[in-house]
């Protein structure tokens, strides 16, 4: 996958652009959650994020059972006190070890 200046994904086997979303999204345990996106699914783990990041709305979902809490809203998952993550960033944390993505991680600025 490549990504272009407008923020589409762009598929190395074709010239299809697409933009990346979440098309569903459900809690395992230990704040980790399986996503399936429009082109692959895996699972995110957002424990080191959650109680790594000091900002009101990270300390808030540190209660598992508040962090079980969320759906899905425009293309990405949504937690009941407004935090949302970009579906490329949740890409990455996802997907951050598979070598076939580094070169899009760069051009997103994540590694």
């Amino acid at each position: 996958m490549l990504k272009n200046e407008s923020n589409w994904a762009i598929s190395q086997n074709s010239t299809t652009c697409m933009m990346l979303s979440i098309i569903h999204a459900s809690y395992l345990d230990d704040y980790k959650i399986a996503l399936s996106f429009n082109n692959k699914k895996g699972i995110a783990n957002l424990k080191d994020i959650i109680f790594t990041d000091h900002r009101a709305p990270f300390l808030m979902l540190r209660n598992e059972n508040e962090f079980k809490q969320f759906n899905i809203e425009h293309d990405t998952i949504v937690w009941k006190n407004g935090l949302d993550l970009a579906p490329e960033f949740l890409f990455f944390i996802t997907f951050k070890e598979s070598p076939e993505f580094q070169n899009q991680f760069k051009a997103w600025g994540y590694v």
